[in-house]
């Protein structure tokens, strides 16, 4: 007979957790950077301290907080003093504190995945920081994912309202991050290698949380120390992919990607300085934790972490739960630690909910589950969540399912498809105790699924 779903779930939150723990970004960036014999290293980088007169530091993402506070710890104040630190990072509101020489500067409030005036302003006074250095100077930049959102720096021509629209218009149309990034590179005066370009560094050292599937790392954060292979005609053509013009975004846009399309079409911009980039942490990292965490309560593990780009959301869920019930008749103590990052399609404004793609996804699980069956979350935990912590514009990072959560839906005669089609699936798990609630975890490297299933020998 199956054990207790309450065992399950635990296990289930467990092996998450775990994964979320194995990127932490204070403790990535400690392992990445040290400082010894005289010299800082990064990697196989060695570089002689008294070569370097300054140190400045600068970035943007989700885990900006935390990987300026394992910056700090790595270097220690001696050498901070010494080499004159000082830095500016972009991050959510509520990340916000108070670090020894490093600046937090609050660039968007919780769950508003969108540029803001803060963080504009945020994005000039690191490009102001940049173009300070000089040639015996060091740029350390901190990346993560968020970072797009969180450093807006408009190119000549459009408003950061019109940059808003852009976003809001291609992620409600269902757009995935390389063809959003595309877009925003090219309307952009930081992004797509912008900020590389401004820099007066002799040598700028990019530590890079990945949260975008292959770590391409000009799509991380939209590349802002990377140089841009995309063109301005690229984002031209996703964005009459999406019907952008119809839906009213500014002619200003397409003004300004027209004519850097005739002026030089396909010429890639350089850094001046040397620059180099190491992806401290990624999907694989957070996968691979999970999966030892699950061996090691018992379960027979299968573990995958995409590479590629996923479908939308309901139809991964959808999946998800046909590899469920497999497991399950399967027999034994079975487990998969999938992760990921789906796209979801969102409805019209006047009709759209709440929630996010890891609760849009455990929903569609959980309809596809009901449609089968009755009783056919007996001895399965499907749960799914975003390692940031967020989930949408929500305080959530995912939800759950289990046996208890579908009697109870079905006791509340909740209609899964109801609330599917009007993405509004965090209020369909909110009462039923089936949300994912962490805050903030400093760090970002897409989404983790758990499924784990207890079936007869």
């Amino acid at each position: 007979m199956p054990l207790p779903t309450p065992s399950l779930r635990d296990d289930a939150l467990a092996v998450w957790q775990a994964g979320v723990d194995a990127v932490r970004s204070d403790r990535l960036v400690q392992d990445a950077v040290q400082v010894r014999d005289e010299h800082l290293c990064v990697g196989n980088l060695r570089l002689a301290l008294g070569e370097i007169r300054r140190l400045v530091v600068v970035g943007c993402g989700k885990a900006g907080a935390g990987m300026a506070a394992g910056l700090e710890a790595a270097l220690g104040e001696p050498l901070m003093k010494d080499k004159h630190l000082t830095g500016w990072i972009n991050v959510p509101d509520d990340c916000v504190r108070t670090l020894q020489r490093v600046h937090l500067h609050g660039a968007r409030p919780p769950g508003v995945n969108e540029p803001t005036a803060a963080g504009a302003a945020g994005a000039e006074r690191i490009l102001e920081l940049v173009r300070s250095l000089s040639a015996d100077d060091v740029c350390l930049c901190l990346i993560s994912g968020g970072g797009s959102a969180l450093l807006p720096a408009p190119a000549e021509g459009i408003t950061l309202d019109d940059k808003l629209s852009v976003t809001r218009h291609l992620s409600a149309a269902g757009a995935n991050i390389r063809q959003l990034n595309t877009v925003r590179k090219q309307l952009s005066r930081i992004k797509g290698g912008g900020l590389a370009r401004a820099c007066g560094a002799g040598r700028l050292i990019a530590l890079i949380i990945s949260d975008v599937l292959g770590d391409p790392l000009d799509i991380i954060a939209s590349g802002p120390t990377v140089t841009d292979s995309s063109t301005p005609q690229q984002a031209l053509e996703i964005l009459d992919q999406f019907q952008a013009r119809q839906a009213g975004v500014s002619p200003r846009v397409f003004q300004v990607l027209e004519r850097a399309a005739a002026q030089n079409p396909s010429a890639s911009r350089c850094a001046a300085c040397d620059v180099t980039h190491r992806v401290i942490g990624n999907l694989a990292t957070a996968v691979a934790a999970a999966e030892r965490e699950a061996e090691r309560r018992g379960y027979r593990t299968r573990a995958i972490a995409m590479q590629h780009l996923e479908g939308e959301a309901e139809q991964v869920g959808r999946e998800l739960a046909a590899k469920a019930l497999a497991m399950r008749a399967a027999g034994g103590r079975r487990c998969l630690v999938h992760g990921g990052e789906p796209t979801v399609k969102l409805v019209a404004d006047s009709r759209r909910g709440l929630g996010g793609r890891n609760q849009q996804l455990v929903l569609a699980a959980l309809e596809y589950l009901v449609d089968e069956q009755r009783d056919s979350a007996r001895g399965l935990t499907l749960l799914s969540g975003g390692t940031d912590g967020e989930d949408g514009p929500t305080d959530a990072a995912g939800a759950v399912l289990d046996e208890n959560v579908l009697a109870a839906a079905a006791a509340q005669r909740l209609s899964a498809r109801e609330y599917l089609t009007r993405n509004d699936a965090y209020r369909f798990f909110e009462p039923l105790g089936a949300l994912l609630q962490t805050g903030p975890t400093h760090t970002n490297v897409c989404d983790v699924r758990v499924v784990l299933t207890i079936g007869e020998t």
